[in-house]
């Protein structure tokens, strides 16, 4: 087969899809795949070569990726290898526009998307090109100004609900490009790792933004399935490096998912090549602090943690990479995870965390069975093998399927529902169906037993269906499955119930399943037979015995589930008649369920059935609306499986009955039918939907009966004909199978030598599928022909008499006649050739050709008949010409004539919508069904089958670039009209129709416009207000299709832009209407949205073009195109030039039109402000803007609008950023300027080579010569990790563009912008405008005012400060918010864009500025001191740090020196942090002067100026990082602050009484003593403590624990927020702490650090420890656990706080220990057993006899300590596992149960230990009873019932 394939094809394909040659027609598929795939390479070629972007490539691309949608690869290495090339140059032409980049982006990822296909040596791709791209894009320098629009971006103007739309979109763009690299990645050279490190190591400076882009760029980029030999030079130069960070870093920043994403990447790539023992409880510990589940009592998360956790599915990749292999670590910490996250998947529990669990749960064994599919039945690819010593075992998976049990059978019942479950459950079914089935089981057959739990019964059920086949087909490991089949299916019957939906439905799909998977056929006969039957064997045979009993019990459920449905019983009369939306489901599952169980039955269980449903049918008369349509499908059902036999019941009963009723003359005429006779009628039309050829031998009977029923009078009756029609005509006509059985050849083989139970769950064949096609006989195709004539001919002809004004017709039989044209359509569509026309093809030039590409799709058409669709088309334009004029109010033959007209334009037998849910629904069966552990396209026959199908289907639907003829240049402007016309109703059909077809034809789009265009155009009068909407819902489009208003292209935006804006003058344009309104509005936004910047340089560079040269000349199939010559090629140069100069023509035209436009006195405002929208989207990155509009816009900049302004400020900015005089840059060697030799070891942090680069204050630039020798780095990063291969730093200042141009030196843009803002009238307006408030209280610092500024101060230096001064005094002085606002968005402008300036202008400008902020910082208020803040901090961002001493000089004078009020100084010092911030690690003199100067104020009264200093020492301390190979920082560090702290707080950790919060008044003399100075430090450090929880990078965890007994003496235990700031903000610092991650070599520390507290005096302190120890242990779980003496430490420490005299901490002891049982953290052995129930045993003494009155003595003595320790112990042991019984758990009961009467606090113990016990034991009562003797179940019976009070 192979070889004679690639004979015909002339080379060997890549990989093609295998269901096309199992179509009828597969011998013709090779030829006309080779004539396409020359064609594509010909013209893609020569299209490329002749530099032709559009239409050409875009074009040829587009055929290519159809290509590969119909065939798969198929075509050879090659030709693959050099497809994959020319794409690769095409996608990185640096100026393509985006969307064409996407589209080949998506072409290129198919090509590349099966990497098995080719190798490393085949093909080598350069990583830069795509990095360019992907930088170019996603961190586009233009973007925020407005030059560059990317589809989707952020726009100015769009609401709220397209925000997640574009979000959507805008993904796309990135998400493309992505996945893109992602599958470039395997074939990037060897020596690519290096280059991307050399690239990117600069970057990673962990304070900057720039470490997120370097570590995502790590993670996309860097190849990881280098072969073992190249490891050296792939992942072994980054791994160390990078894991050491990731192992370091505890605070989750947001680049630790990128790296977690990247070592999930490697471990998958390399199993077996890296040995990740070492970091095995590090990842597992950080996986489950990133699930974050709640634990301990009180819960405060720190919100970084939620939004920064990792992403599951890389996660699972991970974790299913670490598996096997010689060490087990992996799979035992896995089983640790699942142990202690087990109780979370009860579904009692509930809340955010819990999707993530499923997930979880969902997606690891789906990778698992990824990874034993990869080892053990994949092919082997070039990709490195897995080593057998790490393959997985099967010991391995019984584990891992062992540890993965216990959650996923509580998670059935989950509250997200059971699908999750169910997945997990097929999976791990496919590895351990011994172990995975029986527990389903278990659950369902009780499920299916009880009626009042019906959620439970759709989840077992569910579960069921995800293990339905590895039930079934039984194998080595479970063969009793099987036999579980039939109770099953019996017991699932009574499911089918009309009175709960979801049952019915869950249980249809059960039931369908089960069955696809078996043959009925009753086998008990081979008992007899056969003697070489396994016990198995014989008890499966014995058991089909029942299969007809279950058919019939199910038909009678259906039956029942029919009555319940008629439309008499579910609605009154007046509703409507239709079937609702669940009743159509029902339907839906009915008829899918019975045609599954008929086409798996055998002909004797058949026959028995179709006797049943023929008497049900036939005795009863159904309405045709609901409970008919179900009856008919049933018979339908029959019908397809066995025509002949169900025909020949059928067809004569129906033509009787019809016939007797038809005797009356009458008849014809009623109004309303017979019931009996409009049955008949449903019947016989559903019954007619079978195989062809077994409908001839009653054509007779089904003509007489067409020609009686099509012209009756009644609606409901004629329609009904005409599906019978449809019906009959479809059948004949269409390619289909004839039968989905589960086994080739049905059942029907004798059962001496085929047994039919050997085939249960049984995949199909691919091999030998052997399909039953229906293709059409020449007699069959005779008849439809035959039909056409006999019922069609006839009504066009009376259609076309009463369109010529020769017949007359009332409505009503327009309609019908109408309604049988188009059912005579529906039904030969297939049959019928395409229209004919002539090509139009005025529109688009190309010198490539564009034709259309035919498929055969199996029907020969046959010239010599007339073609009907042909004349249905002329008789119908000849109609809609006639209704418009004469009767337009006639909507519904419009709505007729408006399907007729689709189906002319489209229809070939089948519909797009149709398609595509079946496409949808064959991938859901799929899923459910599939075989994912052996893969291979094991599915089932009957899904193969469909599979087939869909690919014949898909043939017949693929219009790929149609030709546009002049017939269909004619019926679209027949819709278009009609979609102009009076009713709304036939307006928004035609609209649909319309668009559908605008996306079919080539280039019809140019075509259109103009037609539309005249109802909007003000010179045309006539238009109405009707039309005049129409045509506005024509240029808006729907919602997926072509959107007229913003075709990327030139020529039609030119047109359409000027005359949306001009319609506003039109009469037919009223403002009054909302509608209309809304519809502009609409339609702005739309172009807004969708607009993106269109390209005007095509140019094609050579190497694109050598790569297309290459792929024309080699590889067959040759094609038959010419190499382009030279002259064409020249020509070709030529043409591209022209298409360049002609896009910037246009451009311009386009610009003055709108220009002129705007400048028109009377246009209404709405259209001024959409031209404005407009023009701000003509701003581009490589095309200065036209004087015109450039002044335009300055003078929009004082615009009464609001909105108009707004777009003003930013295309102001734009057109700034447009005219900017480029910098020159030079490389600077970092080395010398310092003159130190790098330092050998690669070491971040401060070093002496980067010394130069902090701020030092004895050596600042303060004279001119200074500053000109200074080098100035000013992007912060640079430096700090290693110095970059080349860095490019500005050149002296004398060969940089002049600064100060007198006018006549500028250019004409810049003369326009200089002479306004020169003005001081318009300075003063402008001003003015740019004070007023927006929205109250919602106005924050504009980023688009400040690049205003900054361009203005940056392009012209400081002409405009003389003007602004005196404003900036006057606003400044000035203390309401949106002066301030204003004054503070030009300072920061000023700041930032002095960048360029000469020393004198730099320190002129700082002489105004500093006394100007020192005003405004003194003036500042609650509403402007963010404005301020963001001011500063924008002003020193990406600055160097010795450039802005004057700034930081000043705001370091004294920042908190109490003038003003605490206020101020709070601000004072945002404002300095703000700034501070920025500049990370280049300012450590700055930290450390701040330090010290705040450490003795650090005794603040004011809680803001205290909550700041917080801050404001988080920031300071942010530098000094424990990350590996940095130096020690030379910024402040924790430890030696904590020292001085700690000797300050000395008072308060030496006493022992309680520490209260001192508050001291403000006129108090005298100095505070010493203990309230501390009480005052304490509550600033708690702020400092809190605020670095969530930012800095690593915890100071040593210095941290020197703090803690303090805080523990303080925190309050109850949850009461009454208690004062000191006690909260103390509790709240220990709860962050608690929740951080520890190294291993901290553990030992906290452990002596609790120890020692747990034995302090105050009891709160020993019950917060506990509460401590909880949160610390299960978010470190896996670090502790790898260290036993750590464990025993924990353990101890809980065991001796059991026994602790205050009664909370013995409780509180309780609690954790079950907790740390719960999660498996300690374990229930002997000896603690033993320990508990000695201290249980512990005497009591005697209660003394009191005198009365005497004080009764309260303290517990120590024998009742411990006694109660023992019980609680016992106690906690049992609610430590709250769902089911292990077999220590009887015992431990029974022991408790004897101190019920002991004394208080025993006895509340005991009791709420059994309520608490029986609350979470009730549920699975049944199953928990098994685990009690007799004995003991009547002890506990007695405890647990509460005792009788009234006795």
């Amino acid at each position: 087969m192979k070889k004679a394939q690639s004979e015909i094809l002339g080379f060997v394909p890549q990989k093609d899809i295998v269901y096309n040659k199992l179509l009828p027609y597969a011998d013709r598929l090779d030829e006309e795949s080779n004539e396409i795939l020359s064609k594509i390479k010909g013209n893609l070629c020569r299209a490329v070569q002749l530099r032709e972007i559009w239409p050409g490539v875009l074009f040829w691309t587009r055929k290519l990726s159809t290509y590969i949608r119909l065939y798969g690869r198929k075509f050879s290495k090659e030709d693959h290898v050099l497809f994959i090339k020319l794409l690769y140059e095409l996608v990185t032409i640096p100026k393509l526009e985006i969307s064409m980049m996407q589209g080949l982006g998506r072409l290129l990822i198919n090509l590349l998307k099966k990497r098995e296909l080719l190798s490393r040596e085949d093909i080598e791709l350069d990583w830069r090109p795509l990095f360019e791209l992907y930088d170019r894009i996603l961190f586009s320098k233009t973007e925020h100004l407005g030059l560059n629009w990317f589809p989707n971006s952020p726009r100015p103007r769009s609401s709220s609900k397209y925000v997640m739309l574009k979000l959507v979109q805008r993904c796309s763009v990135e998400s493309v490009l992505k996945t893109l690299i992602k599958n470039c990645r395997p074939y990037f050279s060897e020596a690519s790792t290096q280059e991307m490190l050399d690239e990117w190591r600069p970057l990673l400076c962990p304070f900057d933004v720039t470490m997120q882009r370097a570590i995502s760029y790590f993670e996309l980029f860097l190849p990881t399935t280098l072969p073992p030999e190249l490891h050296h030079r792939g992942f072994k130069l980054w791994f160390d490096e990078l894991i050491s960070l990731w192992v370091s870093v505890q605070n989750l920043p947001s680049w630790e998912m990128h790296l977690v994403n990247l070592f999930a990447r490697l471990a998958n790539d390399n199993i077996g090549y890296i040995d990740w023992d070492p970091y095995i409880h590090k990842i597992f510990t950080r996986i489950l602090r990133s699930l974050n589940l709640p634990v301990g009592t009180s819960q405060m998360m720190v919100s970084r943690y939620v939004t920064n956790a990792y992403d599951i599915s890389h996660v699972v990749l991970w974790v299913s990479s670490l598996l096997g292999g010689p060490s087990k670590q992996a799979q035992a910490q896995l089983s640790g995870l699942f142990n202690s996250i087990t109780s979370f998947f009860h579904p009692s529990n509930h809340g955010r965390w819990l999707m993530k669990l499923m997930r979880l749960l969902q997606r690891l064994p789906a990778s698992v069975v990824r990874r034993l599919h990869r080892e053990r039945y994949k092919k082997p690819t070039w990709l490195t093998p897995i080593p057998d010593s790490h393959k997985l075992t099967e010991d391995n998976i019984t584990e891992f399927v062992e540890s993965m049990m216990q959650p996923v059978l509580l998670a059935m019942f989950s509250k997200t529902g059971s699908l999750d479950a169910a997945q997990a459950l097929q999976n791990l079914a496919l590895m351990r169906p011994e172990l995975v089935i029986p527990p389903v089981l278990e659950r369902t057959y009780p499920a299916l037993e009880t009626l009042t739990e019906p959620h439970q019964l759709t989840a077992t059920l569910s579960c069921m269906i995800g293990v339905a086949r590895s039930l079934v087909s039984g194998g080595q490991r479970y063969p009793e499955g099987p036999t579980h089949m039939l109770p099953l299916l019996m017991r699932a019957l009574p499911g089918v119930d009309p009175n709960d939906f979801s049952k019915c439905m869950i249980t249809f799909q059960f039931i369908a399943t089960f069955v696809t998977l078996v043959p009925l056929v009753d086998c008990s006969s081979a008992l007899n037979e056969r003697t070489d039957l396994t016990e198995l064997e014989r008890e499966m045979c014995s058991a089909s015995a029942e299969f007809e009993d279950f058919v019939l019990l199910f038909m009678d459920r259906c039956f029942a589930l029919i009555d319940s449905s008629t439309l008499e019983q579910t609605r009154e009369e007046t509703e409507t008649e239709k079937m609702t939306h669940l009743e159509t489901l029902v339907e839906l599952g009915l008829s899918s369920t019975f045609s599954t169980i008929l086409t798996q039955c055998s002909l004797d269980i058949f026959k028995v059935a179709l006797e049943k449903v023929f008497i049900f049918a036939t005795t009863n008369i159904f309405e045709t609306r609901v409970s008919g349509r179900m009856v008919a499908d049933m018979c339908r059902a029959a019908s397809k499986c066995h025509p002949a036999e169900t025909l020949k019941l059928f067809v004569p009963h129906c033509c009787n009955a019809i016939n007797q009723i038809a005797v009356n003359e009458e008849v014809l005429n009623e109004e309303e039918l017979d019931k009996e006779l409009l049955w008949s009628l449903q019947l016989l039309s559903e019954v007619t939907r079978v195989d062809g050829d077994k409908l001839l031998p009653y054509r007779s009977e089904l003509v007489q009966m067409l020609q009686f029923s099509l012209h009756l009078k009644c609606k409901q009756g004629y329609t009904l004909a005409c599906n019978l029609l449809h019906h009959t005509l479809r059948s004949t006509v269409l390619l289909y199978p004839t039968e989905y059985c589960s086994v080739p050849g049905g059942f029907h083989q004798p059962s001496g030598d085929y047994l039919p139970i050997k085939d249960w769950g049984r995949p199909g064949d691919l091999w030998n599928l052997d399909i039953r096609w229906h293709v059409p006989s020449v007699e069959e195709t005779s008849f439809a022909f035959y039909l056409l004539d006999l019922i069609l001919q006839p009504e066009l002809q009376r259609l076309q008499r009463f369109a010529q004004g020769e017949q007359e017709m009332s409505r009503d039989d327009v309609l019908q006649s109408l309604t049988i044209v188009q059912h005579c359509l529906l039904g030969a569509g297939g049959l019928l050739p395409p229209l004919k026309g002539e090509p139009i093809t005025e529109f688009v030039h190309s010198m490539v050709n564009l034709d259309e590409t035919n498929l055969y799709v199996g029907t020969e058409y046959d010239d010599s008949r007339e073609n009907y669709r042909d004349a249905v088309c002329s008789v119908m334009r000849q109609l809609l010409q006639y209704i418009l004029e004469h009767s337009e109010d006639d909507t519904k033959s419009l709505f007729s004539i408006i399907k007729i007209i689709s189906d002319l334009l489209q229809f070939k037998g089948s519909h797009k919508h149709e398609f595509d849910s079946r496409w949808k629904s064959f991938n859901l069966v799929k899923k459910s069904m599939e075989n994912r552990l052996h893969g291979r396209k094991q599915h089932i026959r009957a899904l193969l089958i469909d599979r087939v199908m869909l690919q014949h289907e898909l043939r017949k639907l693929t219009v790929e670039g149609c030709q546009y003829k002049s017939i269909h240049q004619q019926l679209m402007r027949d819709l278009l009209r009609l979609s102009t016309s009076t009713y709304s109703q036939v307006r928004s059909r035609a609209q649909s129709v319309f668009f559908t077809a605008l996306g079919t034809y080539n280039f019809c789009c140019r075509d259109l416009i103009p037609h539309v265009l005249q109802f909007i155009n003000p010179e045309n009068s006539s238009v109405t207000q009707q039309q005049f909407k129409g045509a506005l819902y024509c240029f808006l489009g729907n919602h997926s299709g072509v959107c007229l208003a913003n075709l990327h292209d030139w020529d039609c935006i030119a047109l359409t832009w000027p005359a949306i804006v001009r319609s506003g003058l039109s009469s037919a344009m009223s403002l009054e209407k909302p509608s209309i309104v809304r519809l502009f509005d609409d339609l702005a936004d739309k172009v807004h949205r969708q607009y993106e910047t269109i390209g005007i340089d095509f140019c094609i560079h050579d190497k694109c073009c050598a790569a297309a040269k290459q792929l024309m000349t080699t590889g067959s199939p040759f094609p038959e195109e010419p190499v382009p010559s030279d002259e064409e090629v020249t020509q070709g140069l030529k043409k591209q030039d022209l298409k360049n100069s002609e896009s910037v023509e246009k451009y311009q035209r386009l610009i003055g039109e709108m220009l002129v436009f705007l400048n028109k006195r009377n246009m209404p405002w709405k259209f001024e402000q959409i031209a404005i929208g407009f023009l701000s989207l003509l701003l581009r990155d490589d095309q200065q803007l036209p004087p015109g509009a450039v002044t335009f816009f300055v003078k929009s900049l004082n615009h009464d609008s609001l909105y108009v302004r707004k777009v003003a400020i930013s295309a102001v900015a734009g057109i700034m950023r447009q005219i900017k005089r480029p910098h020159k840059k030079v490389p600077v060697d970092p080395i010398e300027i310092c003159g130190v030799k790098e330092l050998s070891g690669k070491l971040a942090g401060d070093r002496l080579d980067n010394q130069w680069l902090q701020y030092n204050s004895s050596s600042l630039p303060r004279t001119q010569q200074d500053w000109d020798s200074s080098v100035f780095v000013e992007k912060t990063h640079w430096g700090y990790h290693c110095w970059p291969r080349k860095l490019m730093m500005y050149a002296p200042p004398e060969e940089q563009p002049k600064q100060n141009l007198t006018r006549e030196e500028m250019t004409e843009r810049e003369q326009i912008i200089f002479d306004h803002f020169s003005d001081p009238v318009f300075i003063n307006q402008f001003i003015e405008f740019l004070s007023l408030e927006d929205r109250k209280g919602k106005d924050k610092f504009s980023p688009r005012r400040f690049c205003l500024f900054k361009g203005l101060f940056r392009n012209f230096s400081d002409a405009f400060v003389p003007v602004l001064r005196p404003h900036m005094e006057r606003l400044v002085a000035d203390s309401h918010e949106s002066k301030q606002r204003c004054v503070a968005e030009i300072t920061s402008g000023l700041i930032r864009g002095s960048k360029h300036w000469s020393y004198t202008k730099v320190e002129g400008l700082w002489e105004l500025l500093c006394p100007l902020i020192r005003t405004a910082l003194s003036n500042i208020t609650i509403e402007t001191y963010a404005d301020w803040g963001t001011c500063i901090a924008t002003a020193c961002e990406s600055r160097d740090p010795r450039k802005l001493h004057w700034l930081f000089e000043m705001l370091m004078e004294s920042p908190v020196n109490g003038e003003g009020g605490s206020f101020v100084d709070a601000c004072r010092l945002y404002v300095l942090q703000g700034g501070l911030a920025q500049q990370e690690w280049r300012v450590p003199e700055l930290l450390h002067r701040l330090l010290q100067y705040l450490e003795p104020k650090l005794t603040q009264v004011y809680k803001n100026v205290r909550e700041r200093i917080g801050s404001v020492l988080t920031y300071i301390f942010m530098i000094d990082v424990n990350l590996p190979h940095t130096q020690p920082t030379t910024s402040p560090r924790i430890a030696d602050f904590t020292e001085r702290i700690l000797v300050q707080l000395k008072p308060l950790t030496e006493g022992d009484e309680e520490i209260q919060n001192h508050v001291m008044e403000e006129n108090e003399v005298g100095e505070p003593d010493e203990r309230t100075q501390a009480i005052k430090l304490l509550k600033t450090v708690l702020k400092w403590l809190i605020a670095s929880a969530g930012r800095s990078f690593s915890t100071a965890v040593p210095e941290q624990l020197r703090m803690l007994p303090l805080l523990f003496k303080i925190a309050p235990v109850e949850n009461d927020d009454s208690y004062d700031e000191l006690k909260r903000d103390a509790k709240t610092c220990l709860s962050l702490m608690s929740q951080g991650l520890l190294y291993p070599e901290q553990i030992p520390m906290v452990l002596r650090s609790l120890q020692e507290i747990a034995g302090s005096s105050s009891w709160h302190a020993r019950y917060t420890v506990l509460t401590y120890l909880q949160v610390m242990v299960f978010y470190n779980l896996f670090t502790f656990m790898s260290d036993r003496t750590a464990v025993n430490g924990v353990r101890a420490l809980v065991i001796r706080l059991l026994e602790d005299e205050q009664l909370e901490v013995r409780e509180m002891a309780a609690t954790t220990l079950s907790g740390f049982l719960q999660c498996n953290f300690l374990s229930m052995d002997a000896l603690m057993q033993t320990h508990f129930e000695a201290l249980c045993k512990t005497r009591l003494p005697k209660k003394r006899k009191r005198e009365l009155g005497s004080t009764v003595d309260t303290i517990p003595s120590a024998d009742l300590v411990r006694r109660h320790a023992g019980v609680l112990g016992l106690s906690a042991c049992i609610l430590s596992s709250p769902y089911d019984v292990p077999n220590w758990m009887p015992q431990l009961l029974m022991d408790l149960s004897a101190h019920l009467n002991d004394t208080q606090p025993i006895e509340m113990t005991v009791k709420k230990t059994l309520s608490n016990f029986r609350r979470t034991h009730h549920d699975n009562w049944q199953q928990h009873k098994q685990q009690f003797t007799d004995d003991q179940l009547l002890v506990l019976t007695d405890l647990l019932v509460s005792p009788c009070y009234y006795a």
